[in-house]
């Protein structure tokens, strides 16, 4: 058996967007299986019709994508798209029980606290990796030593843009 990742990615697209990079997902990816030996990253995602080359981008970089149908919500007068992954993580994290070692959490979502300390638990935790060591659950404090912050790595795995400084992308969408 190997390790296998868990992965938030619209927490992760988020808070890396926030802080005014892009991640570059088939590094992060390769990231993952040079320095946590996972065989199997797994990302949660919102369906969301339009955007197939970023879904097409995800698995040729490696990636198993488990999509969450999204809702349509109009809120302060304007759409928003809706599609929280919490319960498909968990679920797909308790059907794989059986088939890795240890696991691997993307997210700084504290929803996801119960999960990393049932892993703890039962030996089968590898590493929370958030995206921001600024920006996270206070819940997920107690396992700072264990915690590993994607903005600490953000040379390594920020998307190279022609004509970009290193580190910044103008684009507000998790395929570009």
């Amino acid at each position: 058996m190997a390790n296998y990742a868990f992965i938030d990615s619209q927490n992760v697209h988020l808070s890396i967007r926030d802080q005014g990079w892009s991640l570059d997902w088939k590094r992060f990816r390769q990231y993952l299986k040079d320095k946590y030996d996972v065989a199997k990253a797994f990302t949660f995602i919102g369906y969301v019709p339009g955007n197939e080359n970023l879904y097409t981008m995800l698995e040729q970089s490696g990636f198993i994508i488990v999509f969450k149908p999204i809702l349509n919500i109009r809120s302060g007068g304007r759409a928003v798209i809706k599609g929280n992954v919490d319960a498909e993580l968990v679920l797909h994290t308790m059907i794989e029980w059986n088939n890795f070692d240890r696991a691997v959490i993307v997210t700084g979502d504290g929803d996801f606290y119960c999960l990393v300390r049932y892993l703890i638990q039962k030996n089968k935790f590898s590493r929370l990796i958030v995206p921001d060591k600024n920006k996270y659950s206070r819940l997920f404090h107690e396992f700072a030593e264990i915690t590993t912050p994607l903005n600490e790595m953000k040379e390594k795995l920020a998307k190279k843009m022609r004509g970009i400084p290193s580190g910044r992308n103008p684009s507000d969408s998790l395929s570009s």
